[in-house]
């Protein structure tokens, strides 16, 4: 099946499918139906059935999905049943944030390093991290098998540094900046404006008042 069939926004419900079945499975429950999903996640159960068709036939007409086995499928789907080596470029507030956030561990992305050209920064520790010299990004990269780069660098500085990434290695890039980035057709990037994801509450707040 070739990824470029499945709309993104099925992938994003996918992802909120698996943290949802992982929260059942900590309260002990073994089967859940598509409605039971669809009213936890906030969709409705036609769509949970057809996001899950797309990968092929689950659960028992009648019974539902055991949530262990149906969990599993989602993270081999997701690619998280295994791990993914990350880089951070920007060790600033957001940088250094993401560099400490457990989350992505718990959902198989490891931090391996987080690189600042600040000479203030450089040096000090983040965790188990210490903040090294950009100048190590390539050796870096071959060295702990970076799959993921995080961009969390000024504006200005984003293309430099995701370009030098790419040229390093990188095949999956995660853009924080406010920049629109230029990246080559075999790169996956993603971009993550926050201030987007406020206007979007902002222009909804408005409709439902």
């Amino acid at each position: 099946m070739k990824a470029f069939k499945i709309p993104e926004a099925t992938v994003q419900r996918l992802s909120i499918y698996s943290r949802y079945l992982h929260q059942l499975m900590g309260e002990g429950e073994d089967t859940v139906s598509s409605g039971q999903i669809a009213r936890g996640v906030g969709v409705s159960s036609a769509q949970v059935r057809k996001d899950l068709a797309y990968f092929g036939e689950f659960g028992t007409r009648g019974v539902g999905y055991k949530v262990d086995e149906l969990y599993g499928y989602l993270m081999e789907i997701l690619g998280l049943d295994h791990e993914w080596n990350v880089i951070i470029i920007g060790a600033g507030k957001l940088g250094s944030a993401l560099a400490l956030y457990q989350g992505f561990r718990e959902r198989g992305f490891v931090v391996k390093a987080i690189l600042d050209v600040a000479e203030n920064k450089i040096g000090s520790t983040l965790g188990q991290l210490r903040v090294e010299p950009l100048d190590v990004l390539e050796k870096r990269v071959k060295e702990y098998d970076i799959h993921v780069g995080v961009v969390t660098v000024p504006a200005q500085e984003a293309q430099k540094v995701t370009d030098q990434m790419i040229q390093a290695g990188v095949k999956a890039i995660l853009n924080f900046s406010p920049r629109v980035l230029k990246v080559p057709h075999d790169v996956v990037l993603r971009n993550v404006d926050l201030s987007v994801n406020l206007e979007v509450l902002s222009f909804n707040m408005v409709q439902y008042k």
